[in-house]
């Protein structure tokens, strides 16, 4: 029996930009690995970690298309952004200024 779900090619190629990119961030730091967070109306969220520690996002305008994506681009998904997986971080002094700022009136980034 054939597939009737139809496919909006919009959202393919939506998907296949969203996994280029990610592709190209797992090249440059060693291999990559992710989580996808919904964001309601806005979409999701692809939260990146680099085998080097080094991290990113990508936002999907749906849930679907961040996680189809990811599954192009082949790397590891998390179902959440904890133990581990959220281990492999490494931050540097802007994001601890940056959350300080934000979170405790500490310095700004000017």
């Amino acid at each position: 029996m054939a597939d009737t779900q139809q496919v909006d090619p919009k959202a393919e190629r939506k998907a296949a930009r969203l996994a280029q990119q990610i592709s190209s961030f797992s090249q440059a730091h060693g291999g990559a690995e992710g989580q996808v967070a919904y964001l309601g109306e806005r979409g999701a969220r692809i939260v990146l970690v680099g085998e080097d520690g080094n991290w990113g996002d990508l936002v999907a305008p749906s849930y679907e298309i961040a996680e189809k994506a990811v599954e192009k681009s082949g790397i590891t998904a998390h179902e959440s952004f904890d133990g581990e997986f959220a281990a492999k971080v490494k931050t540097g002094r802007y994001e601890w200024s940056r959350m300080a700022g934000i979170q405790v009136g500490g310095p700004k980034n000017d």
